[in-house]
């Protein structure tokens, strides 16, 4: 074998060794804050549409590997925000919303680097909507708004991942969120982002 192939081999060998001390672990938590950019009901009495108005979020993440690459999430949050209905004759301008989920579903890795991954990752479950709370006793119909209640919740993300360390990186998540408030279909885009540990030796 040449000098340069040997050179080669161990650069591979030391490359490898890398990756395993990253992705061999067989759990790792994510603790951070997101978004969701959503609508908060089908319209106002009058016809007139609501504006999009952003969720903001804490996040937690919980995933266990079966290998480097596959691994199931299970993904818990709860979002706030205040949404702008317009002028109207009841005097509500900005109320406040909250919704609440948990979701579960596969994250798969399809790029594998010492320093960073990529991965792909679909997450399903329910949602609790609180849209009444802060209408002063108007409820959610007159206003526009969707009905308290579950819902079910569909996200799909692509997460980048930075490794700090070994045991440590930093993850963002772009996302599109599918809910079903109202029993009609709301989309939007949104992100994820946090601290990650890993601990656990597959």
């Amino acid at each position: 074998m040449s000098v340069a192939a040997r050179i080669r081999a161990r650069r591979e060998q030391r490359r490898a060794t890398a990756i395993h001390d990253v992705y061999s672990h067989l759990y790792d938590v994510q603790i951070g804050a997101g978004f969701t950019r959503t609508i908060p009901g089908p319209g106002t009495v009058s016809g007139k549409g609501l504006q999009h108005f952003n969720l903001y979020s804490y996040d937690f993440e919980l995933s266990r590997y079966f290998s480097q690459r596959l691994g199931v999430t299970a993904d818990a949050r709860g979002a706030y925000g205040t949404s702008f209905l317009g002028n109207n004759q009841y005097n509500q301008l900005h109320p406040a919303i909250s919704q609440y989920s948990g979701m579960i579903g596969p994250t798969y890795r399809f790029m594998l680097q010492p320093r960073y991954s990529i991965s792909g990752r679909v997450l399903g479950g329910i949602v609790y909507g609180n849209f009444s709370g802060d209408t002063d006793g108007f409820g959610t119909k007159l206003l526009g708004l969707y009905p308290d209640g579950i819902a079910a919740s569909v996200s799909a993300s692509v997460p980048f991942e930075f490794n700090l360390t070994p045991n440590v990186g930093l993850r963002a998540s772009p996302e599109y969120r599918v809910t079903t408030f109202g029993s009609t279909t709301q989309t939007g885009w949104g992100a994820t982002g946090g601290i990650v540990y890993r601990f656990g030796k597959q």
